[in-house]
């Protein structure tokens, strides 16, 4: 099995390609080891101890480096956890009832009814548009509301703390956003 890697714009995290489908829908992002506990493979990567983020794509799994971890040492311990792991056709969640799902609630913002059309066109911009472009780099990026003209979106997995998410944000996301819905005066990150 080859895995293939590529760089993101966030230095500290690399995406890894394993040829096959990683999350059949939607994506996940674990910060921590506690929340990594859904997911052995994730639990595994964040074991290595230099691991400070995991995000689940389609088809791809991006690594962010804890502040000190160089990539040198890390990314062959990552290839031997992921190939590991692919190789033993390894389940990627735990099995479990409902009663044991704990999903942190995000913070959304309730959407004034009379924007619903505005709503649908920034939805549709950002699904079909942005994040394609986002999951190309490593993430994703999650919308959460629209309120008098401010555009609040969630980013996740390589888009969390990367350098370049506010030249993103201000520069790409807004002045599509803006271009395509006149009402769109600012994007922010939540």
């Amino acid at each position: 099995m080859l895995i293939e890697t590529e760089t993101t714009p966030n230095p500290a995290t690399l995406k890894f390609l394993p040829g096959r489908r990683v999350m059949d829908a939607g994506t996940r992002d674990f910060a921590n080891h506690e929340e990594a506990e859904a997911s052995p493979l994730a639990e595994a990567l964040f074991a290595l101890g230099d691991v400070e983020g995991v995000f689940f794509g389609s088809d791809f799994i991006s690594v962010t480096a804890a502040p000190g971890a160089g990539w040198p040492d890390l990314k062959p311990q990552v290839l031997s956890v992921l190939l590991d792991h692919f190789t033993a056709e390894m389940p990627l969640f735990r099995p479990g009832s409902a009663a044991e799902i704990n999903v942190p609630a995000e913070e959304e913002f309730a959407d004034d009814p009379a924007d619903a059309d505005i709503v649908a066109q920034i939805r549709e911009l950002i699904d079909t548009r942005v994040r394609p472009a986002v999951a190309n780099d490593g993430g994703d990026i999650v919308y959460r509301g629209f309120d008098k003209g401010t555009v609040y979106l969630r980013m996740h997995g390589a888009c969390a703390g990367c350098p370049s998410s506010t030249a993103t944000l201000k520069h790409g996301i807004e002045s599509l956003l803006k271009h395509y819905v006149p009402e769109v005066t600012e994007v922010r990150a939540v």
